[in-house]
């Protein structure tokens, strides 16, 4: 047996103990007990099961198994925690907020020896196959996902993270994808955003994923695919499935855990899920990038702001910036090098943009 945690009790964590209580007759998910819950709250018992401490939980031999599912925020530290305890985890999508970070936790966890697995329960959606089997042998030409819904939660992360699930499927749908371009649309006094990111498959089609979120907006992903013998523009409807879409996960990630789930199978999942952590995070690099349309002019700004302060400045090229404005300025000051975003705050005018 796995006796098992669960961090974080939220709708998520509170389906993980009913599904983990009441498991799939038959499945590999009877191979699971639960020990307990964490929560940074002080809490009664959750369906008969009490509260420990999270050393504890790391410390304590009869638990393997730790289910993340806290704040997108929180994910990493906990993930390091158990995987350093020797623990097996489950997480909620996103893995981290970060590519690097996710890349060094997967490597921790096979050297440990121990599963990281991170939950994608669209991937297991009747409306998600539906969708799969009607774009098999079809020539996608472009297309475009929109996904509207109500304002993020504090902690969820960058929108390329927190609806990497639309990214996961355009991912399994059309093959792995690059990013060409991404725009941020955000208004705090109105608590509305909108994401909108360029990418392009293998075969240099194009798409377009939109996240876009608000107040007043329905939970919905509306499609417009366009192949080369047709038109998709509607999810086809599907009828709900028998099982669960939490109880299909646990039981794939008890699989894994009792080595019922090739090597192939694994190491094909961790490329994938890699594989869109580091697109979420260039899109959330591209929307964070000075919009051109104002670097000429806060540059003349920053000259002229620099002369007066009797500060030399010198050009240099940072590769990793966009082409169309790869040179930016550093102040020198005998020394240190300051760089120029240090007297942005000096220029005039508000419509200078960092995010």
């Amino acid at each position: 047996m796995f006796g098992a945690v669960v961090v974080g009790i939220g709708t998520a964590g509170w389906v993980r103990i009913r599904d983990i209580l009441a498991p799939l007759p038959g499945s590999p998910a009877e191979k699971l007990t639960i020990r307990g819950f964490i929560s940074r709250r002080s809490l009664d018992p959750q369906q008969g099961i009490c509260q420990i401490p999270i050393q504890k939980a790391l410390s304590r031999e009869d638990i393997h198994v730790a289910f993340i599912c806290t704040e997108n925020v929180l994910h990493e530290e906990n993930i390091r925690a158990f995987l350093q305890a020797g623990k097996h985890v489950c997480v909620e999508y996103p893995m981290t907020l970060d590519y690097k970070a996710a890349e060094e936790l997967w490597d921790f966890a096979e050297k440990k020896g121990v599963i990281l697995h991170e939950e994608h329960i669209e991937l297991l959606s009747e409306d998600y196959k539906a969708l799969k089997r009607e774009v098999e042998g079809k020539v996608l030409q472009e297309g475009t996902l929109h996904f509207t819904g109500g304002p993020l939660k504090p902690g969820a992360g960058f929108p390329s993270f927190s609806g990497i699930a639309r990214l996961t499927c355009l991912v399994e749908w059309f093959g792995e994808l690059s990013v060409t371009a991404a725009t941020m649309d955000h208004h705090s006094d109105r608590n509305y955003s909108k994401m909108t990111a360029t990418l392009l498959t293998v075969d240099n089609r194009p798409l377009t994923w939109i996240e876009e979120r608000g107040p007043n907006l329905q939970r919905a992903k509306h499609i417009n695919f366009q192949f080369d013998t047709c038109t998709l523009t509607q999810i086809p409807p599907t009828p709900r499935g028998a099982v669960g879409l939490f109880m299909q996960d646990l039981t794939y990630f008890s699989a894994k855990l009792t080595g019922q789930v090739s090597q192939e199978e694994l190491q094909w999942e961790k490329q994938r899920v890699l594989h869109c952590l580091k697109l979420a995070e260039t899109i959330q690099q591209f929307c964070q990038v000075i919009p051109c349309r104002h670097v000429e002019g806060r540059l003349k700004s920053l000259i002229s702001a620099a002369r007066s302060e009797g500060i030399t400045l010198r050009s240099y090229d940072q590769g990793n910036m966009r082409a169309s404005f790869q040179k930016v300025f550093l102040l020198t000051d005998t020394p240190p090098l300051i760089e120029y975003h240090s007297l942005i705050g000096r220029c005039s005018g508000s419509d200078f943009n960092e995010t």
